[in-house]
């Protein structure tokens, strides 16, 4: 029997669930309040910022049958329960990086001035749209202009520029932003106590930090780690599947680039790869490194995730490198990854 992924069985429910988007929720929340629902929705932001998430919170909500005064979506309703168990008609996804041409809209929009069968809303989720022909943003362009009262657009985009400025003047816009480390941590934490798991936290913060912003990356490393079987999750057992190295490594390798000692560098390369390390990996840690000694040094504060010693031998190496130098290296070291 196969067991259902962390990110799916763990997916935000409610809008109070959906993490590190408190500006779009609030403000997703209050227009339900007031009753100023638009027609269409526009979602833009990184991978795994929970914008598709959001947006099945927000057909729940709308289509909530809960009584008045109390907050949507209930999630006991019929209609949410539909939603949640994916049998709802009235709920129309499409991932427009499958669906490009203007006859998968067409198709998608056909029946778009029919009641809806169940439902207050018919909603349309169109994710990745910035994937869409011209012609099938034609199509879109249409009814966006002319939506039947009945109907709620949701378009999600990783790459907003690419969406034609007609489309983004007929939508709510609003911008999902990459989730800081100490977020990403703290959900971790929360997911590892509700599946009855143990963690160091120094894994979860590695995993918080390779996820960079994203928490479904997080969450699905999350899972992968704990498919090793064991109750308990460990830095080591983290590193061994993202092929990372040990700290140390990073600080000794940076310490060298600093003192310009070619020799040990090229042997602290050698025997990460020769201990399984990725090499594009590695050259991200180093990266990430560098920008954190770079910020201490212009800025005179360290990234938010690191341990007071780890900022007090960045301050140090800083001093040992110039401006111009550590942008160089960062560059080069960018570059190889």
């Amino acid at each position: 029997m196969t067991s259902q992924a962390l990110y799916r069985k763990w997916r935000p429910r409610t809008f109070s669930e959906v993490v590190g988007q408190e500006h779009v929720t609030r403000t997703l929340r209050n227009a339900l309040a007031s009753g100023r629902i638009v027609h269409a929705y526009l979602f833009s932001g990184p991978r795994g910022t929970g914008k598709t998430s959001t947006a099945r919170i927000l057909a729940k909500a709308v289509n909530c049958l809960a009584a008045e005064g109390v907050e949507r979506p209930d999630n006991t309703c019929a209609l949410c329960r539909s939603i949640d168990e994916g049998r709802c008609m009235d709920l129309i996804e499409m991932d427009a990086a499958t669906h490009t041409g203007v006859d998968d809209v067409r198709d998608l929009l056909e029946r778009i001035h029919f009641a809806p069968s169940e439902a207050r809303y018919k909603v349309y989720i169109i994710d990745e749209v910035h994937r869409a022909s011209a012609n099938a943003f034609d199509a879109l362009l249409k009814t966006l202009e002319e939506p039947p009262p009945h109907t709620l657009f949701v378009l999600a985009t990783t790459e907003i520029h690419k969406v034609p400025p007609t489309i983004l003047s007929r939508c709510q816009r609003f911008d999902f932003r990459p989730i800081p480390t100490r977020r990403i941590v703290e959900h971790l934490r929360s997911l590892v106590e509700a599946e009855g798991l143990q963690a160091e936290p120094e894994a979860l913060e590695l995993m918080a930090r390779q996820a960079t912003g994203s928490v479904r990356d997080a969450v699905s490393l999350l899972d992968q780690v704990a498919s090793y079987g064991e109750r308990r999750i460990s830095l080591d057992q983290v590193q061994a599947i993202l092929g990372t190295v040990a700290p140390e490594v990073v600080e000794r390798l940076v310490q060298g680039l600093a003192q310009g000692d070619v020799s040990q560098g090229l042997t602290l390369i050698q025997e990460a790869i020769a201990e399984g390390a990725d090499p594009r990996q590695l050259a991200r840690e180093v990266v990430e490194y560098l920008r954190g000694v770079l910020l201490v040094k212009s800025a005179g504060r360290s990234p938010g995730h690191v341990a007071e010693e780890t900022s007090a031998q960045m301050a140090r190496l800083g001093g040992e490198f110039s401006t111009q130098r550590l942008a160089a290296s960062i560059r080069a070291f960018s570059r190889a990854s």
